[in-house]
């Protein structure tokens, strides 16, 4: 299963950990920095799926980094829920108008953060939460872990599985190999960049063992997408 991507900017360490281990425990992958200048080199390297951003922060300040998220294309539109010890009306309203999707108020209830994550990727990034995902004529029970082309079961390895996964919650989405090995192989030292392009071919055969159209496109020097008008 592909994780779900979290950054957590959090400058106090104790509370930082509890989270994270909270977030583990439902599957996240996070990553975690204090400081506001580094979280948009963190979210320049790997785009994340949803940004826990407290507001006092080293560095510039939250409301800062939130601003200048919302400036990037890669983060435009991920969700961001920023957290504050500020709980007057003008701060929430301030912080909602930089681009925050929800505001959690110190001291919060771990579980309730969670619960607030997962409903704003359900409403902002439904195919993260899906049980049920699909593209053309491609379709996946995430659940029960089958896949069906034109109704027609497809036989997947698991590397396989995940890989269609990947590209079928990024639809149209090009993505560099080494960004693949990061992510359907999390971070595995002893894969190599030719191992993706071995899975590649492997889920091509399976997808169009039946005649149908190739849907997974290869882009010179860039990486692979799933798309139909390939």
């Amino acid at each position: 299963m592909t994780k779900k991507k979290l950054l957590l900017v959090e400058d106090d360490r104790a509370l930082a950990e509890l989270l994270i281990w909270h977030f583990e425990r439902e599957d996240f992958d996070v990553r975690r920095t204090g400081d506001g200048e580094e979280a948009l080199l963190l979210a320049a390297e790997e785009a994340p799926d949803v940004i826990i951003l407290d507001w006092m922060i080293e560095g510039i300040t939250g409301l800062e980094v939130c601003r200048r998220l919302r400036r990037r294309s890669e983060t435009a539109n991920a969700p961001i829920i920023m957290l504050t010890a500020r709980g007057e009306e003008s701060d929430r309203i301030r912080g909602l108008e930089t681009g925050a999707d929800d505001y959690v108020t110190k001291p919060f209830s771990p579980r309730e953060l969670v619960a607030r994550v997962e409903a704003v990727l359900r409403r902002v990034r439904p195919a993260l939460a899906a049980e049920q995902l699909g593209y053309e004529d491609v379709e996946m029970d995430v659940a029960a872990h089958r896949v069906r082309r034109s109704g027609k079961p497809v036989s997947l390895g698991p590397t396989e599985f995940r890989l269609l996964r990947h590209f079928l919650e990024n639809p149209g989405r090009v993505f560099s190999r080494e960004r693949l090995l990061d992510t359907v192989w999390s971070h595995d030292p002893d894969i190599d960049l030719r191992t993706v392009d071995v899975h590649v071919r492997r889920l091509r055969k399976a997808l169009n063992d039946g005649g149908q159209k190739d849907i997974i496109r290869t882009v010179r020097s860039a990486g692979y997408s799933l798309d139909a008008e390939a």
